[in-house]
């Protein structure tokens, strides 16, 4: 399960911010995740994994994670179209060309913290 070792880094992340701020972050109330839908990241793993790692930290203790996903489209390079990733993976439903590229849905990103 990496996703215990992503919400490591989001929370090495946020002190590494945290420790430049004045006054001091005393407590954080919740961390938004932006999670692309073909990124690999289980949203329900995350939640576990942030579930175990606050109860072990004071400044995170009692805070809400909350995961917006983002939608995977994918951009056919020979007729242009975009279309929905996950119904027709790599295969343009336009023309069926696979000359296609990831145009988003694969990012995994702090996208908010709210903080006392």
């Amino acid at each position: 399960m990496h996703e215990l070792s992503l919400i490591t880094s989001v929370v090495d992340s946020l002190y590494e911010v945290f420790e430049k701020q004045k006054p001091p972050v005393r407590r954080v109330r919740s961390v938004t995740l932006t999670v692309g839908t073909v990124s690999g990241v289980v949203p329900s793993y995350l939640t576990d994994a942030w579930s175990w790692f606050v109860k072990k930290d004071d400044l995170f203790k009692g805070s809400v994670l909350k995961i917006e996903p983002l939608k995977a489209i994918t951009k056919c390079n020979d007729c242009g179209e975009e279309y929905d990733t996950i119904q027709y993976a790599k295969v343009c439903p336009k023309c069926h060309s696979e000359n296609t590229v990831l145009k988003q849905g694969n990012e995994f990103m702090i996208k908010n913290v709210e903080v006392e």
